[in-house]
């Protein structure tokens, strides 16, 4: 089930009920899933009601669908505009690394709501074709930067772009997806954002050994 276009908020009076909504429901469906949130929840914490949910996005499936789409175009957008293109190989992949890392670390409904829809084995992203090819730009970016690296013989030649973007997930989505559980187990419950500058730095060196020559 695919909307057919992206709803990108729009910030104007007029759609502000909207927007409302839509930010609303990415808070429930972070906390709650598909199943678990509720149109009536999100009228409510929209301050509006269920009916005025259904004129705006028809139903809580194809609203889903639109925000599991919106969170995936803003990281992939915000990534475009580092212009890595511009920098020097090592540079470029060092940038993206940390940025990457933050990313995540600062926006965790992004790894909760990914979190639901891998509860759901991936049955939106399965189908949803625009998911696939907005996602694309990012091993396009990586590729951009290893075939450059890989000119001057200072990455390896079989090192692959996706998995690269796989070694660089992994670090930034554990950071914040099992925060909870490895701070009270290993970090004596400290807040895990004390531990954001040393996990950054570890995933650089990490990704910098993996694709060196």
């Amino acid at each position: 089930m695919e909307p057919h276009e992206i709803y990108l908020p729009e910030h104007s009076a007029e759609a502000s009920l909207k927007e409302k909504i839509f930010f609303s429901a990415i808070t429930l469906f972070a906390e709650f899933g598909l199943n678990g949130a509720r149109m009536e929840q999100i009228a409510e914490k929209a301050g509006t009601t269920k009916r005025m949910v259904v004129y705006h996005f028809k139903s809580k499936e194809l609203l889903y669908v639109q925000v599991l789409e919106y969170v995936y175009t803003q990281i992939r957008g915000a990534e475009r505009k580092l212009n890595l293109a511009t920098l020097p190989p090592v540079e470029a992949m060092v940038r993206l690394v940390e940025w990457t890392f933050d990313f995540h670390a600062t926006h965790p409904d992004f790894i909760r709501i990914i979190c639901m829809e891998n509860m759901q084995r991936g049955r939106f992203v399965k189908e949803s074709t625009f998911l696939r090819e907005i996602n694309r730009s990012a091993l396009d970016l990586l590729e951009d930067i290893l075939s450059r690296g890989q000119e001057k013989q200072l990455f390896s030649t079989a090192v692959t772009a996706k998995d690269v973007h796989r070694l660089v997930s992994s670090f930034s989505f554990y950071h914040v997806a099992n925060s909870y559980t490895f701070s009270n187990l290993f970090e004596e419950g400290r807040d895990p954002a004390e531990y954001t500058d040393h996990y950054r730095k570890m995933a650089v060196q990490v990704v910098l050994r993996y694709v060196g020559p």
